[in-house]
C-alpha cells in the first residue's frame, strides 16, 4: 500500500466499539485531509467503519482483509467530527 498515514492506531485485540472510538479519538487530532491506518482484528470492525464512513466527511481510501487482521486508511474530511 503506497497509502502514507499522518498517524498509525494498533487496535488490535480491541473489542467493538472500542477500534472505532479510537479511531475518532484520533481522527480529530489530524488536520483536514490527513490520514489514519488502523490494524484492528474485531471482525466487527469491518461493519462499523463502513458505517461510520458512510455517516459523516470521511474517506475511507481502502480497506483490506489479512489474516484475520483488518486495515483500514481513513482520510478526514474538511468538516470536524
Amino acid at each position: 500500500m503506497a497509502l502514507q498515514p499522518d498517524d498509525v492506531l494498533d487496535a488490535r485485540g480491541l473489542h467493538c466499539p472500542l477500534p472505532l472510538l479510537k479511531a475518532k479519538q484520533s481522527l480529530a487530532s489530524l488536520e483536514a485531509g490527513g490520514i489514519l491506518y488502523v490494524m484492528a482484528t474485531d471482525p466487527g470492525s469491518w461493519r462499523d467503519f463502513e458505517t461510520f464512513i458512510e455517516q459523516s466527511d470521511f474517506e475511507l481510501l481502502s480497506r483490506e482483509e489479512s489474516s484475520d487482521e483488518y486495515h483500514y486508511w481513513i482520510r478526514k474530511g474538511t468538516a470536524a467530527i
